[in-house]
């Protein structure tokens, strides 16, 4: 009994005083934030998806100063690479936010501004963070042994692994000998593969980047293919075999399922479906049918498994909101007298940053937020900030339903428009910046918590941790605006309007034309000369698209964008590779279809019952709706990677279980093995290669052009009867390395530390 009322003691006692909120810790951490921001940024346009950067932050921040120390420096303590982790961590949860929502803003028929996506990160990460503030002690101090923050425990005990001699000094366990369990060579092995694999076949076009095949009859208009991508092997690994095999269950429904079905049904056709308009679907290729009438069953498949998601959670919302309103009435410690490890930032100094924030989001032009839109992200902020940070100590941040969140937010947000009789245009804008809002916030406020756990495992000072996430979410958001429309851009398509189907003309002066711009990206060298901006709204609910125009208002440059768009082969015969942003398109269906009332509502019905049929069967049916969503070829590596992690865990469960372990050691244990390095490393190597070779091929699209005709013409990897076969080759390679070192046969078995 005496043991189990003894107060819990950190790692490095409050008595301690060890070296912790130091520039270097504090510029390192943000660094690698605004890294594994670009990279999660680059995940959820793909995917829809990212993973936590806590661990791999804090393994590259053990390695660098480790390295450091052997060249003469000095070596961080414990406390320093905690706050290295806390900075870093904020990037990948800011980048989920960001492309959940902001891509929306060109679907919904506007422009995406740099200014409003750099002003919602800012505003969205400072909001979850300070809500997150007084709640540090109800759910990471009083609750320590119901809410585990199974990230968080995991990642104090990489920290506490990479532990140099003074800090186990200061804990009192300078016995112990030199630091164990952290391996440099794992992840920095995992990076690097994953970068010179990537820049083999995307940049260099060693082999062709998506496989596949499509089938005839019996199954015509049935198909498969894999995107053989280290970072999509990395995610299917660290999210685990039953997502990934659920996810993959849902884009073999689509893609042999129900595109074979709508070839079979309507290929008889003489006239066109609705809600195409031009072709028949005898002549559509499956990923046409795919564009024209999956995506809204996908759609409304996402929709409704957010909801079910959200549904589910309704007893663990309440209690969380219970138990954070008691906890406010109590306020956070934080005064003189207070130890170390219980010092918050003052409940003034998070009142103050509140109000400001509030004042920000209301003042600020580019967001057209109106007073109903601010007390919703007030009122709905705070509430799924609790139920955020609460979830993911019960839960973890991987199963924390944001999606779901996001979608009630921007149900009730617009349902409140409707009823006010807000259905215009720029009410459309003020909905999407009430969603992106409380979506970051929630995304970021649920990261905060894990961190907190982290910093009160290992004895850390919480007014430091929130310190240095304030920063280090500031810094990630800075660059996700740039890069996010850089990516938008570098992709961007430009086709000459009078090949286009229905192109407007539009009299000029006209309210809805007040912009010109040029052409941007690698083909801005076809064009120099200034257009009126056009978008054309989509009279069934789809995309609006976005057409230059002339001074006499004719259309000259039809704009396909980089991000959700369907051109896909430049005037100059070069290939591009838009990115999908899957819940981005969601969000402006559920916004398009309450405000504007225009939606193929037949379709996105029918995808909610897909995923009812999925609940009625016991399945969560969102990673489900995602994987229907998806192309098939983004979903199988997923699987692929899944599968990699079920053969490898196997075996190091029983070794844990023989050993006396809890399952929810065992899991932590997972969440740190050298599997789970390596597949960051390769997530981390290849979205940063993905980036960087987007950008240069803007900036050289002749260099580009030439490579993929050497290719083409000479690479039997690339194109040729076996080429599909052959470029299975390296990905098998990649495979087998990623096994290895999760079996502890390569790199991770090594006993060395850094």
């Amino acid at each position: 009994m005496a043991e189990a009322n003894r107060p819990f003691e950190p790692f490095v006692p409050a008595r301690a005083r060890l070296a912790e909120f130091t520039p270097r810790a504090l510029i390192v951490g943000s660094l690698l934030g605004m890294v594994f921001g670009a990279s999660s940024l680059y995940l959820v346009l793909k995917v829809g998806m990212t993973v936590s950067a806590s661990i791999p932050v804090a393994v590259i921040s053990v390695t660098l100063f480790r390295l450091w120390a052997r060249m003469g420096g000095r070596d961080a303590t414990i406390l320093e690479h905690n706050i290295a982790q806390t900075a870093g961590s904020a990037g990948e949860s800011l980048a989920f936010g960001v492309g959940v929502t902001m891509p929306a803003i060109m679907i919904l028929g506007f422009d995406l501004e740099i200014a409003r996506v750099m002003l919602v990160a800012v505003l969205g990460g400072a909001l979850g963070i300070l809500m997150m503030i007084p709640l540090r002690r109800a759910l990471i101090v009083q609750q320590h042994g119901s809410l585990k923050y199974p990230e968080g425990t995991a990642c104090a005990e990489v920290l506490k692994a990479g532990a140099n001699q003074e800090s186990l000094a200061a804990a009192g366990r300078a016995d112990t000998g030199p630091a164990l369990g952290i391996n440099a060579s794992t992840i920095f092995a995992g990076f690097g593969i994953g970068l010179l694999y990537k820049l083999a076949y995307s940049a260099f076009r060693g082999w062709k980047e998506n496989p596949g095949v499509e089938f005839g009859p019996p199954l015509k208009g049935g198909s498969a293919a894999v995107e053989i991508s280290p970072e999509l092997l990395g995610v299917g690994y660290i999210i685990g075999p039953r997502i990934g095999g659920i996810m993959a269950a849902g884009g073999v429904l689509s893609y042999l399922v129900l595109i074979p079905l709508i070839r079979f049904f309507g290929g008889g056709l003489t006239t066109p479906l609705a809600p195409e308009r031009t072709r028949l679907i005898h002549d559509m290729t499956p990923g046409a049918i795919r564009s024209e009438y999956i995506l809204y069953i996908g759609a409304g498949a996402v929709a409704a498994g957010g909801l079910v998601s959200l549904i589910r959670s309704l007893p663990t919302i309440a209690r969380g909101i219970r138990h954070g309103l008691a906890d406010l009435r109590g306020g956070p410690a934080g005064g003189a007298g207070t130890i170390r490890t219980e010092r918050d930032l003052s409940l003034k100094a998070v009142g103050i940053g509140l109000v400001g924030l509030i004042a920000a989001i209301t003042l600020a032009p580019p967001l057209h937020m109106n007073v109903v839109g601010a007390i919703l992200i007030v009122v709905l902020g705070f509430l799924f900030v609790t139920v955020s940070s609460r979830l993911t100590g019960e839960i973890g941040s991987s199963s924390n339903p944001i999606s779901g969140m996001t979608i009630a937010t921007l149900l009730v947000t617009c349902l409140v428009f409707l009823y006010m009789g807000w259905t215009g245009g720029a009410y459309y804008v003020t909905a999407l910046s009430v969603g992106a809002i409380v979506c970051i916030a929630s995304s970021n406020g649920g990261t905060t918590s894990q961190d907190l756990k982290t910093g009160y495992l290992v004895g850390a000072t919480p007014r430091a941790q929130q310190i240095a996430i304030l920063i280090g979410a500031t810094a990630s958001a800075l660059v996700l605006g740039p890069i996010l429309l850089g990516l938008n851009d570098t992709e961007t398509v430009y086709v000459e309007a009078k090949t286009v189907a229905s192109a407007p003309s539009v009299t000029l002066p006209n309210p809805e034309v007040t912009r010109r711009e040029k052409l941007a990206g690698p083909e801005a060298k076809r064009d120099a000369r200034e257009y009126w901006v056009y978008h054309q709204p989509d009279p069934d609910g789809g995309p609006a698209r976005k057409f230059l125009l002339d001074d006499q208002g004719a259309p000259v440059w039809y704009v396909d964008p980089g991000i959700n768009g369907k051109v896909e082969v430049r005037a100059d015969g070069s290939k591009v590779k838009k990115m999908e942003a899957p819940k981005a398109i969601l969000v402006s269906y559920i916004i398009k279809g309450i405000l504007g009332g225009k939606l193929p509502w037949g379709l996105v019905i029918f995808g909610a019952m897909i995923a009812l049929v999925l609940e009625l069967s016991g399945i969560a049916s969102l990673a489900f709706a995602v994987g229907v969503y998806l192309p098939i070829s983004t979903s199988l590596p997923i699987f692929v990677g899944g599968a990699l992690r079920w053969i490898a865990d196997k075996r190091g469960e029983r070794a844990l279980r023989q050993r006396g372990l809890t399952e929810e050691e065992i899991a932590a244990e997972g969440d740190k093995s050298p599997g789970v390095l390596m597949a960051s490393g390769y997530i981390a190597g290849g979205t940063i290669a993905g980036i960087g070779v987007a950008f240069l091929e803007a900036r050289m699209p002749g260099v580009a052009t030439r490579l993929t005709d050497w290719a083409e013409k000479s690479n039997p990897f690339f194109k040729g009867d076996y080429s599909d076969a052959l470029s299975l080759l390296p990905f098998a390679f990649i495979c087998v390395l990623l096994l290895l070192v999760a079996r502890g046969l390569w790199l991770g078995g090594s006993k060395r530390g850094i």
